[in-house]
Formats: structure tokens, sequence, C-alpha cells
């Protein structure tokens, strides 16, 4: 089929694309900068621009909607016009050109609101109770997404849970370069259990979501690997692949929460060149369970992730003296 990818110049967009041309779909992406995949047709423009879209979605079978502001911080405005805004464009214009099938990528956290997920499934989206913007504005998109669902235009959202791996430059880039400046502490000793997602895995259970959309319709789907493991484990682990000492030092969560507010209200003020250090919301990720039930999943998007943490962990060795 012909597939529309937006964002597919972000690092789980690129694997998206590249999962699909292996299955011998025709691929186009949209973003404001190619792709960089070999055999995808790039259209250059954004997801809030209505001819753009339109045009990039002349002929096509089916959208992955990947594109959105991803941002610990910034401005407010900007998370409801791309991640709200963006989404509505995109699901109005591929009415408009008859797709009949939408996946739009979300996130777990459009139903975080700070306390621990224990073996959930893909609870609603609450925007109301969303913890910062960014999970606030993807939370009303999947819903406007999931309102579209119908006979003309079938709909799936799926919520990859902190997806990693080689050159993956944000969660995995960060907690190396932390470590390495002695700046990475553990909340609560790090013994909150969370679930995590090889890159391999989410562009597989994205792809997966769309192959089974026919049974998967009008639903949500957490995707992760199914192996919950300590905090402190996964960043030491990360750390050790990488060839930097894991962090050994701790701070209460609660300590942590009031710093990140505090410095989240400076970078308002002050903003730096990269993610601020601690927020509220990264504070309560690293000290809350979250860990996921994967049997509606394995059910509907008859999907199993293929690379293990374990496996996962060895690529991520093997990348960085190469690299």
């Amino acid at each position: 089929m012909t597939v529309l990818v937006t964002g597919a110049s972000g690092y789980l967009g690129k694997a998206v694309v590249a999962a699909l041309l292996a299955d011998g779909d025709d691929v186009r992406t949209l973003q404001r900068r190619p792709s960089g995949v070999a055999g995808a047709h790039d259209v250059a423009g954004s997801v809030t621009a209505p001819a753009v879209v339109a045009a990039a979605l002349d002929g096509a079978d089916a959208v992955i909607h990947l594109a959105a502001k991803v941002t610990l911080t910034g401005d407010a405005r900007e998370f409801d016009e791309v991640n709200v805004g963006g989404t509505e464009t995109m699901l109005a214009a591929a009415e408009a050109a008859g797709v009949r099938s939408f996946v739009q990528v979300s996130s777990p956290s459009v139903a975080h609101a700070g306390s621990a997920l224990v073996g959930v499934g893909a609870e609603p989206a609450d925007p109301t109770g969303a913890r910062g913007d960014y999970a606030r504005t993807k939370a009303l998109a999947e819903i406007a997404a999931l309102s579209r669902n119908g006979a003309a235009m079938r709909v799936v959202a799926v919520r990859p849970h902190l997806v990693w791996g080689p050159g993956d430059p944000q969660l995995v880039e960060r907690i190396v370069e932390r470590a390495r400046r002695g700046r990475l502490p553990l909340l609560d000793g790090g013994t909150a259990l969370i679930d995590t997602t090889y890159i391999d895995n989410a562009a597989g259970g994205i792809v997966a979501g769309l192959r089974s959309i026919d049974r998967a319709h009008g639903n949500a789907y957490v995707i992760t690997n199914g192996e919950p493991r300590p905090v402190a484990e996964m960043l030491a682990n990360i750390c050790l692949a990488a060839g930097v000492n894991p962090p050994r030092w701790s701070v209460p969560s609660g300590l942590a929460r009031a710093a990140g507010g505090a410095v989240e209200q400076w970078w308002k003020v002050r903003p730096g060149e990269d993610e601020p250090p601690m927020t509220r919301f990264l504070a309560e990720q690293l000290s809350t369970a979250h860990w996921f039930d994967q049997r509606d999943v394995r059910r509907d998007l008859g999907w199993t992730p293929r690379v293990t943490l374990a496996e996962g962990f060895e690529r991520l060795r093997a990348h960085y003296p190469a690299r």
C-alpha cells in the first residue's frame, strides 16, 4: 500500500519508514527536513499546513502520524499548534483524500496523572490529568483521532513507551552524557519498576497497528518490550553499554519534584539550549512504577517484540565502540 508517514526525520519515524519499506510498501514522508531514509519519497512541509498535507496525501492508502513537538518544556501554544492542530489537520485531510487507515502514534503519558501504573492496559487519555503540555496535547490529539474512527476511515492509537536503542539522540544520549558528567541521580534509589521499548520493537508495534487495523480500530494500545526492570538497572545497563559509570547517588523523589518545578519556572524565563536537567514530569517518571499489561496487544495486533532487552543492550554496546 501507499503509506504517508509524518515525522519521519525523527529517531522512531526513521525506523517505522524502514520497516514499511522492508515490507514492500510505497512510503512517503512529510516533515520539515529530509527523512534520510533511502527509498522513501520525502515531501517537505509542516503538518499544520493544509495545502501541503493535502498534496502529500493524494493517492495515499494509509497514514502513520508521528509528527509532534516532543520536549519537556516550551511555549504551550506551540504544543497546541503542532500536536493538536497538526493532528486535526491531518485527520481532516485524510478523510477528504479517502484514506482508509490512520495510525495515531501516541504516548502512555496521555493517561499518566503522576501515580503508579502497575500492570494496566491503555487507560483512557485524560488531558485534564496529564502532566505537562506535551502529555496534555498528545491526549487531546489521541482523543481527536479516535473520534474520527468509522466505516470510512479506521483509526487506531499506538503508544510506544520509553523508546531507546543505538543512535537514540534523546533518551540514551542524555542518560549517557549526564552520567559522564556525574549529573544523573537515582530517585528513591531507582527502585521503581518500568517498561521500555527497544527501537525495532516500537517500529514493529506501530506497523502491526496498521496491519491489524481491521480488528483493532477504535482502540488504543501501549507497546513495550514486556520486560519491566527497576530504573536503576535500566540506567546502569545503558551506561555500561556506553562505557560510563552508572549513577550511584540518590535523592528523595519529593525533593526532585520540587526542584523540577523550580527549574521549569526558571526555564520559562531563561531557557537553556537543551532540555532542563529536571522537571516535575521527569521526576515522576523516574520515581513511580509504570509497566503495562500486553495481552490486548498480543491478541488484537498479533504482535510480540522480537528484540529482548538483553539483545538490545548488546546492540547498544556494539554501537559505541563503532562510533
